[in-house]
């Protein structure tokens, strides 16, 4: 089997199942582990995946007009620069809630050496990266799937009111223009909101592509946000100006 067969067989599994394990591809394809580390490696740089430890994850299991939006507008090496600014306001024994959207997985991938925290989540993806890791206390919020591998509904969000109440939280959404910060599913929307009002520091990770990028529903406003992680001269004026009078923190990357 050619590598572009295997790699559009990996896809097709991946579609069909939620989620691929190394060991599995490569004794069903009959290839090494490192061959398919590689082709999933390939296959995330053209967005069709992301990889987790011990395998992959699609990145939107939605409609497919959405999933193709969102990856002509991922901008993965912006969010692995985010994220490894993020993690520097992470400390032993934080409990911490991380969303489901694709910039609070590059943040989960940055994790991976920490020790003596607690991450309540209801991404599946976060879930899957940090599985493992002895050295976090993973905690899934539970409730009904999505088609976005993320856990959303009256049990999710009634479990993390009633359960859990964490120092810092970090997370994302569809975009943010001068009305707030926008988000394009309602479910989701209701979940994250659950979350911050169990959380003393919100901080909210945005890349480019983000800003001025409007939504179906509005999430928060600025003032319900402690600090806003972003790339460098990202932000008009009139952001920075808002969010200095909201005596909101800019962190630029």
């Amino acid at each position: 089997m050619f590598a572009l067969e295997r790699q559009k067989r990996i896809t097709e599994l991946l579609k069909e199942t939620g989620a691929v394990s190394v060991s599995k591809l490569a004794v069903d394809l009959k290839v090494t582990e490192e061959t398919i580390r590689r082709d999933l490696e390939k296959l995330e740089k053209q967005e069709l995946l992301l990889r987790t430890h011990g395998g992959a994850v699609p990145i939107d299991n939605g409609n497919q007009e959405l999933s193709l939006e969102k990856r002509k507008n991922q901008n993965i090496e912006a969010k692995m620069k985010l994220a490894k600014e993020a993690v520097k306001f992470i400390s032993s024994g934080d409990a911490i809630f991380i969303d489901a959207s694709t910039t609070a997985f590059y943040l989960a991938k940055e994790l991976k050496n920490f020790k003596n925290i607690t991450v309540v989540t209801n991404s599946l993806r976060v879930l899957a990266e940090l599985d493992g890791n002895f050295d976090i206390k993973l905690i899934s919020v539970g409730g009904m799937m999505s088609q976005n591998s993320s856990f959303v509904g009256s049990i999710a969000e009634n479990n993390i009111k009633e359960n859990y109440f964490v120092n810092k939280m970090f997370f994302s959404s569809r975009g943010i223009t001068t009305a707030g910060i926008l988000e394009s599913n309602e479910q989701e929307c209701c979940l994250k909101q659950s979350m911050m009002k169990n959380s003393t520091d919100k901080f909210y990770i945005c890349d480019k592509a983000k800003i001025g990028r409007v939504g179906f529903v509005k999430l928060a406003d600025f003032e319900d946000i402690n600090t806003i992680i972003t790339e460098k001269d990202a932000l008009s004026q009139e952001f920075v100006d808002t969010l200095n009078e909201l005596k909101v923190d800019i962190v630029e990357v």
